[in-house]
């Protein structure tokens, strides 16, 4: 059963269009990744569903409601989302931001209940930021700040959570950890996982479902065997490519090595000097 899905969602900066006509449905407890070139409007279409941005037209719904029709702190029960580059308070502590995540619960200005700091101590631990429950966020390196950020959204306490480029700006081992630390949220939590993934081999990798985004529009979706094509790879980021298996989990893995525009113009070239070679052949 659908229970995240955007019908015929529009979204315009101004008189700018950059989402037409949208309909894409998010699979519950899967990872989804969205994928696109720069500019593609993944990140537009991302902010839309989690309820940051408002669409022009159509409509996000969850549980067959649509979520801009429903109180900023009802919707904050129901999903999270972690933005890209995050920057906290200067001296803000890990214990101090997890809290935070709690707001949507609480009534007026209350303070936390003992349900409420279980639940922000559970987040810490799930983590893996134990050690760091006292340090300043803006002490920690990238990868420890970004498992921070993702325990307040865990500790809003939903089922659905949004992460816009993740791993940007991360080295390698700081990017792994962020991605196994997502997996392991949706094998042992069950949490539905909407992010944004620059690199096409992570998202192969680590999601069930890809959506690959050109224009605001959807140019293919499915899981990464249906997605990662020859012809995708093409239409959506203008890039030939072999296409290999992962030794490992077997997943379509994405080797570019020349760009599509290039390779036409070299043809074309070729073409050319073909055809003038024949011409000589014939004056002949």
């Amino acid at each position: 059963m659908e229970r995240l899905y955007t019908n015929q969602l529009n979204i315009a900066y101004g008189e700018r269009s950059i989402v037409d006509n949208l309909n894409i449905s998010i699979p519950p407890g899967q990872i989804t990744a969205l994928v696109g070139a720069n500019g593609s409007g993944k990140s537009t279409i991302l902010k839309t569903m989690a309820r940051i941005m408002k669409p022009k037209s159509g409509g996000v719904f969850l549980d067959g409601k649509s979520i801009h029709q429903q109180s900023t702190k009802e919707v904050a029960k129901q999903l999270a989302i972690l933005p890209q580059n995050p920057i906290a308070p200067e001296g803000l502590t890990v214990s101090e931001l997890v809290t935070y995540g709690r707001f949507p619960h609480q009534k007026g200005f209350g303070s936390l209940s003992p349900d409420d700091k279980a639940i922000v101590r559970w987040a810490i631990d799930m983590t893996g930021m134990s050690e760091f429950y006292d340090r300043p966020v803006d002490q920690l390196s990238g990868g420890q700040r970004q498992r921070a950020w993702i325990a307040m959204a865990l500790a809003q306490g939903t089922d659905i959570l949004f992460l816009d480029e993740p791993t940007t700006f991360l080295d390698m081992a700081h990017q792994l950890e962020v991605l196994k630390l997502l997996q392991k949220l949706n094998d042992e939590e069950k949490r539905t996982i909407v992010m944004v993934v620059h690199d096409l081999n992570h998202a192969s990798r680590y999601a069930h479902h890809m959506v690959a985004i050109k224009r605001g529009q959807v140019v293919s979706s499915g899981t990464p065997e249906a997605v990662m094509t020859l012809d995708v790879l093409r239409e959506v980021f203008g890039i030939e490519a072999d296409i290999i298996r992962d030794p490992r989990s077997g997943v379509p893995l994405c080797l570019p090595y020349e760009l599509e525009r290039e390779l036409a113009s070299a043809k074309q070239k070729e073409a050319a000097v073909d055809a003038a070679q024949e011409k000589l052949v014939a004056a002949r």
